[in-house]
């Protein structure tokens, strides 16, 4: 029995008496229910956890005392211990004290023995430590998303980068848009298509799919939408109101109110779009195209920083486009003014006349390189190749007068080749042209002993300019020598030389520029060498294939560092016909009277 918080028992033997004294002196507080939820004992560290004296509990109804327990953790624990036997362990908040309990309820003979503990400064404890956790946790993955964001603005400032790079760095507009339509797939999207406007017509030129499987799909679609657009369609919509257009979710009834043919329309659906961003190409305040780019089901909306990137990409596109477009347009002026400069050669009876100008791989496709070739009154005919200083406009049109003077004086006079330069010289200054050039003038001649004997003669003379090459029928190349002069423009008035030799059948005749064989890396020796030896090589081509071999074996696939000009001669055979690989006979309409 237990009496006053006192355990006792009957016949007081002492074992009970020491468990009771053991129980008291437990520093684990400890109470005992009895069947009517009574307690029937409460140690004294019981009590004092509770602020309560032994007496002033022991007896109570626990419901009474504390009605706070009453559909508490602490009932609920407490009567399915006493129902089931089962004992229970369990945590549980107690309002009134202000006290988490650690509680352990098991069911005895004597009653239900509670022992509990206050754990309140070890919860709050593991509630910081896990606060701290989940805030270091928290700190990690922002820190984390973080570092994912800079990462993607960094990838998207790359592609800007690369962007600019990739189409500045040719000419043609047609490879830019093709080079920007690579780039942007698939880090702004899916899928892309570059829409050129040229002449009121568009053009999908650039064209790319994340999935190179889907590239077919894709083409198929491309090369059907510029003409079933509807007019309500995204690309239409935007070049009309030069405003980008967003859809972030396009659905079956958007694509088909978009495409106006059956066959547009299934090509498009098996791209199975979902968003579509089309924002127009604007330079200079001229809007030449567009840029679409299109997700598939599986990525879904476009993001804000794709759409931003996608913004700052298309007026980059659209400034690399419109210089490229631009260049494109001064190019085929500056080409079509240099082959107007640059007319066709005479093609004499006997003589096989090629020709080449390759311009500098930078600036655009004119300079001061000049070759010429025509008829002296006495039917002599005369070769011309000469070198202004630069490649430029300017050098463009001092070549033109000086090309006009070399032309007009030595069909007047006809002067051997060295007064013909002494002649040009005193014209360019004075005249006041400020040209400074090199150039060298050759005849090939026939006096009439020759023409009995059909033999020809070679006679030049030079101002500057490179001796010429000439490569004999055995195969082998001669360094054509004589005394070189000043270049042309410095009013020289001291004597001019040249050399002849003569012209064997069967022999090519090379006057080139130095742009040919000159280069930064190697000394001048050294490229003429190379291209002696290269000439020599193909002595077996056509004149045609000779000149071609010439050039792609000096100036190789990086083009040439200065311009470039050749002049070819094949003396064929006289006393047979004109051979079929020569071409057709090329003289001015009237023929000049020889004799």
């Amino acid at each position: 029995m237990v009496h006053s918080g006192r355990m006792t028992t009957t016949g007081g033997a002492a074992p009970a008496d020491l468990l009771v004294r053991a129980v008291e002196g437990m520093a684990r507080p400890l109470f005992v229910l009895d069947a009517e939820w009574r307690f029937s004992y409460m140690n004294p560290a019981g009590a004092a956890l509770l602020g309560e004296t032994v007496d002033a509990v022991v007896g109570r109804v626990i419901w009474d005392k504390y009605p706070e327990t009453v559909d508490s953790p602490f009932e609920q624990n407490y009567r399915q211990v006493a129902e089931t036997g089962a004992p229970s362990s369990f945590e549980a908040w107690f309002e009134p004290l202000q006290i988490r309990f650690q509680v352990d309820a098991f069911r005895t003979d004597g009653g239900l023995v509670v022992t509990y503990d206050d754990v309140t400064e070890r919860h709050r404890v593991e509630e910081a430590r896990e606060e701290a956790t989940e805030a270091r946790e928290a700190a990690a993955a922002r820190a984390e998303a973080a570092a994912a964001s800079v990462e993607l603005i960094g990838r998207h400032l790359m592609l800007l980068g690369d962007i600019s790079q990739a189409m500045t760095s040719t000419l043609d507009p047609d490879e830019a848009v093709h080079r920007f339509a690579g780039l942007v797939v698939p880090t702004l999207a899916d899928m892309c298509m570059v829409t050129v406007v040229e002449d009121g017509r568009r053009r999908d030129v650039g064209r790319a799919h994340r999935d190179p499987g889907m590239a077919p799909a894709l083409h198929r679609y491309a090369d059907l939408r510029s003409r079933t657009n509807r007019a309500t369609a995204p690309v239409p919509t935007s070049l009309r109101e030069g405003t980008p257009v967003v859809i972030q979710e396009l659905t079956d009834v958007q694509l088909q109110g978009m495409v106006g043919d059956p066959e547009a329309l299934e090509a498009v659906q098996e791209l199975a779009p979902s968003a579509v961003a089309v924002f127009p190409l604007i330079a200079r305040d001229e809007l030449f195209g567009a840029l679409t780019l299109v997700n598939g089901s599986g990525r879904g909306r476009f993001t804000d920083l794709e759409l931003r990137t996608a913004a700052v990409a298309s007026y980059r596109a659209a400034l690399a486009l419109d210089n490229a477009r631009l260049a494109t347009a001064q190019g085929q002026v500056a080409e079509r003014l240099q082959r107007s400069l640059l007319s066709a050669p005479v093609q004499p009876d006997h003589l096989e006349l090629a020709v080449r100008y390759r311009p500098a791989t930078r600036g655009i496709s004119i300079g001061g390189d000049w070759y010429d070739a025509f008829l002296q009154p006495d039917g002599s005919t005369v070769l011309v190749i000469g070198d202004v200083m630069g490649h430029d406009l300017e050098a463009a049109a001092a070549m033109a007068q000086l090309k006009t003077l070399v032309r007009a004086i030595a069909y007047d006079r006809q002067d051997e080749p060295a007064g013909v330069l002494r002649r040009v010289d005193l014209a360019v200054v004075g005249l006041g042209a400020e040209t400074l050039a090199t150039a060298l003038v050759a005849r090939v001649e026939q006096d009439l002993g020759d023409a009995v004997t059909g033999v020809r003669r070679l006679r030049w003379a030079t101002a500057g300019h490179p001796m010429p090459l000439l490569l004999l029928p055995d195969g082998t190349v001669a360094d054509l020598d004589c005394p070189v002069g000043p270049p042309l423009g410095i009013g020289w008035r001291g004597p001019r030389t040249g050399g002849v030799v003569v012209l064997p059948a069967g022999s090519t005749l090379l006057l080139f520029t130095d742009g040919l064989f000159e280069r930064r890396t190697s000394d001048l020796d050294a490229g003429r060498d190379r291209l002696r030896t290269l000439a020599a090589e193909l002595a077996g081509q056509s004149l045609e294939a000779l000149c071609d071999g010439l050039l792609a074996g000096m100036l190789g696939g990086d083009g040439a560092e200065d311009d470039v000009a050749v002049l070819a001669v094949r003396a064929h055979p006289e006393g047979a016909r004109r051979p079929v690989e020569a071409g057709p006979q090329l003289v001015p309409a009237v023929r000049p009277i020889t004799g």
